[in-house]
């Protein structure tokens, strides 16, 4: 079967394609918002009609949530899943917005052309890559392009509450050989990548307990304990001088990165100072004697998210507060158990307190990390497939975010799952104004031709 006919179809149906994805972007699927749960069902049935168009047998599957849409076309060669969301952020503020978040439009930028709205970029125009790829295929040799299930979840942006149950009672029907998942980026907004490795996300907020109530700070400071003071002596003492964390046993499941793979993403050459320049900063501020991309990457980190206590609104007022809060979160790497460096934090937290103070805590997820076999024969054939298309040499990557779907399928499914995105950092995605280049969206439909053409067979 000829790829070339099937690249020409993708490059003269673009129209077509960016109008099918301004259909979708029109349905405000904002999923932690109830009152957009028809929204959400209406997206949900919108993908079901495409895909059967296409000759899946698909449907909108009922969780207690949003639906889950899972679509089926059985033929010849390795069992490929494809996954995706069809749920999008919330758009507050609307004041920052330029126009109707959901009233896409292509623009023409400084930059070249754009698609915007919400969900542009994340993930609504990636997983449409995919779609479109596979309708080309269709359109030209009659059949898609290979053995396929497309499972699209409605919950990702808050927080899959559905999805492991989903997972966990339909494993078998949802278990392939490997797993694609389009909610990644290109690197440096211009080289396609890989992602193989992404970090953990441990989430966890503390409450230190000291008076009963606020005080006059007049009538008690000094004699009183501030909480405060107390949480702020504990976050301090988090980090060393290095920048190392120093909670007891944090990096006992860290390993350090293979020398191949610190070399390749060296051959990269980041630019740390532009990548800090941009938020206005210059110096990197993680654990010493660490690259820029590997505190990036393959580094676990501690950071507080949030702090607060007493009064904090407008003017002074001389309290002294019963009690402080904070939100702090863990990147994880290799196989840092979450569940083990929660008790961790939290052991060390009332080894820390002074008498009169007690602490209490709220979780707020736990997700591992996930790293890929980059053995299997199909990452180097999307590799070449990807260095094809964009006219340089893919790279295989790490992520400091989570993405928690790739260690579903490994614990879930135990499969392994590669992240192929095109994506830029410029695309504004969770905030107003979000948008995807039409040339990632062209370019990802032809991409994905290419993968499927190479890893399917």
């Amino acid at each position: 079967m000829s790829l070339e006919n099937v690249l020409s179809r993708i490059d003269a149906d673009l129209p077509e394609a960016v109008e099918r994805l301004t259909a979708l972007l029109r349905i405000p699927s904002i999923s932690t918002d109830p009152a957009f749960k028809p929204a959400c069902a209406e997206a949900a049935d919108w993908l079901v009609a495409e895909l059967r168009g296409l000759g899946f047998d698909a449907s909108a599957r009922p969780t207690p949530g949003h639906p889950m849409v899972v679509a089926r076309a059985k033929g010849p060669g390795r069992h490929i899943l494809f996954y995706g969301h069809y749920d999008v952020q919330p758009v507050d503020p609307l004041t920052l917005w330029d126009r109707d978040p959901f009233d896409p439009e292509v623009q023409d930028t400084a930059r070249g052309k754009v698609i915007r709205g919400r969900g542009a970029s994340d993930d609504k125009g990636q997983l449409m890559t995919f779609i479109e790829a596979c309708r080309a295929w269709k359109a030209e040799h009659g059949v898609l392009p290979g053995n396929l299930t497309i499972f699209l979840e409605g919950e990702e942006e808050s927080g899959s509450p559905s999805l492991v149950p989903f997972m966990e009672e339909n494993a078998e029907e949802l278990r392939a050989e490997l797993a694609l998942i389009c909610d990644t980026g290109l690197f440096a907004d211009r080289q396609p990548a890989i992602t193989t490795m992404l970090r953990g996300l441990l989430g966890d907020e503390v409450t230190i307990t000291g008076p009963n109530k606020d005080l006059h700070s007049g009538a008690y400071g000094g004699a009183a304990i501030n909480p405060i003071r107390v949480l702020a002596r504990i976050i301090a003492g988090l980090h060393d001088d290095t920048g190392r964390i120093t909670l007891p046993g944090f990096y006992d499941d860290v390993d350090e990165l293979p020398e191949a793979v610190r070399a390749q993403w060296q051959g990269l050459a980041f630019d740390h100072a532009a990548f800090l320049g941009e938020v206005g900063l210059n110096t990197p501020a993680g654990e010493a004697g660490r690259t820029p991309l590997e505190m990036l990457w393959s580094r676990p980190t501690c950071e507080v998210n949030g702090i607060w206590g007493g009064y904090t609104g407008d003017g002074f007022k001389t309290v002294l507060p019963g009690k402080a809060h904070a939100k702090i979160s863990f990147r994880l790497v290799s196989r840092q158990d979450p569940l083990k460096i929660r008790e961790a934090f939290r052991a060390y937290v009332r080894a820390q307190l002074p008498p009169d103070c007690s602490a209490e805590f709220e979780g707020h997820g736990a997700a591992p990390s996930s790293t890929m076999s980059i053995a299997d024969p199909a990452f180097d054939a999307a590799r070449g497939a990807l260095s094809e298309e964009w006219g340089m040499p893919a790279a295989f990557i790490g992520c400091g975010g989570s993405i928690p779907i790739a260690g579903f399928f490994k614990t879930v499914l135990g499969m392994d799952a590669m992240l192929i995105g095109f994506g830029k950092d410029s695309d504004q995605i969770h905030s107003p104004n979000e948008k995807y280049d039409l040339e990632s969206f062209h370019k990802g439909i032809r991409s994905w031709a290419r993968v499927l053409a190479r890893i399917t067979g």
